[in-house]
């Protein structure tokens, strides 16, 4: 069976569900592959407009499942040293974070009970994270002996603040739902049963927008939390804008706001 469940919830909405329920959805090698195959196929899917990612069972994912081993796939010699060896497997695990910030579909990250290592990676590195009462953040790379890995010391700071993150990251205690609000970690915390609800609630209200649009807005966002100027990330933004409203799917969102309709896009 597949580590991870792929459906469509609703039209260009694609949800992945991790899928070890029995092992608190933890990644061995093999999940870790399977994942990054998927998001690369979502970068080039034209049909996808919203991913939502979600865990089945108890928790949203526990971190790296400490009884897998061996040789990960994209390591193509069985030979190298230890050193190599881990360097090679950290190369390609930590490209999930960056390919999912690269994806031209927003990512909403559903979270319920335990998120955690990669998971807390996971949660960090999409565009907004809707946490279930249940929620719960740990940084539990600790663990394993290092302290950080997958992007957390870059992607927590923008979210809670350098100080907050600091003590995040250093102490390893658990941030539940409730302050996962309250500090910006997770966009808000909603009732468990209400979970899919909300993150379906956004999906929606993103598709009506103009795919391009959608595309070219979260990749400013993104690019021009490093942009070195006001000037400059008004250059990106006017270049996107540039490119959206020369479509015909523009043209659309425009005709059917004015007629107070639905609108119809062909990705033309």
């Amino acid at each position: 069976m597949a580590d991870i469940l792929i459906d469509e919830v609703l039209p260009g909405v694609r949800r992945l569900t991790l899928n070890r329920p029995e092992q608190l959805n933890a990644f061995t090698i093999d999940t870790y592959a399977e994942l990054i195959e998927i998001l690369r196929a979502l970068k080039h899917d034209s049909k996808t407009r919203v991913v939502i990612l979600t865990g089945s069972g108890r928790a949203f994912c526990a971190g790296h499942d400490l009884r897998s081993s061996g040789l990960a796939q994209w390591v193509d010699d069985p030979d190298l040293g230890p050193t190599y060896r881990s360097r090679h497997h950290m190369t390609g695990m930590a490209s999930i974070p960056v390919l999912m910030r690269q994806l031209p579909q927003p990512v909403i990250a559903a979270v319920n009970g335990a998120a955690a290592g990669i998971g807390f990676s996971l949660a960090l590195a999409a565009d907004m994270c809707i946490a279930g009462s249940s929620a719960k953040f740990v940084n539990s790379i600790h663990n394993v002996g290092t302290g950080h890995e997958l992007g957390m010391s870059y992607l927590l700071p923008r979210a809670v603040g350098t100080q907050r993150a600091a003590e995040i990251l250093l102490t390893a205690r658990p941030i539940l739902a409730e302050e996962a609000e309250r500090i910006g970690l997770v966009l808000r915390s909603v009732p468990e049963d209400q979970l899919m609800e909300a993150a379906l609630e956004i999906a929606s209200n993103i598709l009506i927008n103009v795919p391009l649009g959608v595309w070219l807005t979260k990749q400013s966002l993104w690019l021009n939390q490093a942009a070195g100027s006001l000037e400059a990330a008004i250059e990106l933004e006017s270049r996107a804008v540039f490119m959206a409203r020369s479509t015909e799917d523009a043209a659309e969102k425009r005709q059917s706001f004015l007629e107070k309709r639905p609108p119809v896009f062909r990705n033309k």
